[in-house]
């Protein structure tokens, strides 16, 4: 797993044992400039690109040591600071050739995903955390990703355009003295928690705080709990090392704890920014997690880079919540999300599509409705539009495209090439998009009466036609119209007839 980061590009080792679980190997870490390029000039310039290639043409060679030459084996991540560069796509294609390596951006939604995933663990060792309300925090270079939980359940996530390096670079740009920065540094933080949650009551039981800065702080607090996963620290002890921090300069913090000067940089930001933030929360308790961003996508390749249980779970209740905000009709999109997954699981065999489609598809089908709100008229591009422009916990900008898509082809006109969205996909999307729109439109068509008499039904599939068998139903006359009517699709896409039959006739 290779992590290219603001500040520095890493790779983790680790070995997946017969038991699933996994096993650190060998961890390995360069300072690089991508941050400070992308977030002052707006793009990274020609000599970090090759710095970058030369560590990452080594971190090959370590692979290779260790015999791991399988793509799928391997996935390297980017995150903000190559996110926003202007330049982002020459700088993935300059990786690429000279390395082999497919950068894979993590927008926020995606981040968010990941962390969850890395802390889901704590969960069953550490119940007794999570009991109430907490929060979750990873300050980095260029963002600050914050999630609020109720027990295990994600209420809000956020990227907050605040990390260490913005705010190195911000004092450097004011050349505070150092009595002064650490003032600037927090009305900055405290402005940017403003802009998200103003004056609402956030307080918290437990404050999980991660991040290497904050790491190496519980590390020097608690040397004998090195092996331990979660160490706890006080406000006091986080609050000594924010001053000393601030009263030195970054040439002897370098010294002093065996640092590069890039890093030394951010020490001090980051942990004010991660004491700031759990003052606004009133946290009782702060514990540091011994986990990062390469652990948790390393569970995820673990999982087939498929969504989690857990995941799907808070995905599914984000899900639920944007529709409650919009008034749709829950009991019939439950329903129909239900038939909807009847049919993937019953086809699968002629969609052969993944189990992360069927997320997909899942989810689509509890908001293909909630355009109504704007106007009856049309609702489907509503609902696509509704959809495309709101958040909801960790969907990533592809699959938030795909999910959106699908609503919108859930009735009416079929996909069209002049169809600007659905046009910019590339192939195996624009599949999918057509097989799972065809599935949802025959799932809301055997919920036409919205009354959700069609609970149990069974597909019989032949050569050339499937034909949906009712189980317990007397009177199907209305589902059967709206089949008939919302089949072209399917058809289309599969090449096969379907029908919609009572299973007692």
């Amino acid at each position: 797993m290779i992590d290219i980061g603001a500040t520095s590009v890493r790779m983790q080792v680790a070995q997946i044992n017969v038991d699933g679980t996994v096993e650190r190997l060998e961890s390995l870490s360069q300072a690089m400039s991508i941050g400070k390029d992308s977030f002052i000039q707006g793009w990274i310039n020609r000599r970090t690109t090759e710095d970058c290639t030369v560590v990452l043409k080594s971190f090959r060679k370590k692979l290779e040591e260790y015999g791991v030459d399988d793509p799928r084996a391997i996935r390297v991540v980017a995150t903000s600071g190559v996110r926003e560069a202007s330049n982002r796509l020459a700088f993935q294609d300059r990786i690429y050739v000279a390395t082999g390596f497919e950068i894979e951006p993590l927008d926020p939604a995606e981040l968010h995903r990941v962390t969850y995933l890395g802390v889901y663990p704590f969960f069953q060792s550490h119940p007794d955390l999570f009991n109430n309300r907490s929060a979750i925090c990873e300050v980095g270079g260029g963002t600050t990703e914050l999630m609020l939980l109720n027990g295990q359940d994600v209420t809000q996530s956020n990227s907050l355009r605040l990390g260490s390096l913005r705010l190195r670079k911000m004092l450097d740009n004011y050349d505070a003295p150092q009595e002064t920065a650490r003032v600037l540094a927090e009305s900055q933080i405290k402005k940017a928690l403003g802009m998200v949650f103003g004056d609402d009551d956030q307080a918290v039981e437990t404050f999980i705080s991660m991040g290497s800065e904050i790491r190496a702080v519980a590390a020097e607090v608690n040397p004998a709990a090195h092996d331990a996963d979660l160490v706890e620290i006080t406000m006091e002890q986080l609050e000594d090392f924010v001053q000393r921090f601030f009263s030195m300069t970054a040439n002897q913090i370098a010294t002093q704890y065996h640092l590069p000067l890039s890093s030394a940089q951010t020490f001090g930001p980051a942990l004010l920014t991660h004491m700031e933030i759990i003052k606004a929360f009133q946290a009782k308790r702060i514990m540091v997690a011994d986990v990062n961003l390469r652990d948790s996508l390393i569970q995820e390749m673990v999982s087939g880079r498929a969504w989690t249980t857990a995941i799907q779970k808070q995905i599914y209740r984000s899900a639920i919540q944007l529709g409650q905000k919009f008034n749709f009709q829950q009991q019939h999109a439950e329903h129909v999300a239900q038939p909807a997954m009847k049919l993937f699981d019953q086809l699968a065999d002629q969609h052969n599509l993944d189990h992360k489609m069927r997320a997909i598809l899942e989810i689509a089908a509890l908001l293909h409705e909630i355009g109504k709100i704007v106007n009856s008229s049309g609702f489907h591009k509503h609902s696509s539009y509704l959809i495309s422009n709101s958040e909801f916990f960790g969907v990533g900008e592809r699959s938030h495209m795909l999910i959106a898509l699908v609503a919108r082809y859930h009735r009416r006109a079929l996909p069209q090439p002049s169809h600007v969205r659905y046009a910019s996909l590339d192939l195996q999307d624009r599949i999918a998009v057509s097989k799972l729109a065809a599935i949802l439109r025959i799932a809301n068509a055997m919920d036409e009466s919205h009354t959700q008499k069609i609970k149990n039904f069974k597909c019989n599939v032949e050569t050339d036609q499937v034909t949906i068998l009712a189980d317990g139903v007397s009177d199907i006359s209305m589902e059967q119209h709206a089949v008939g009517q919302a089949r072209s699709l399917s058809e289309s896409i599969f090449g096969m007839s379907l029908i919609l039959q009572n299973g007692g006739a």
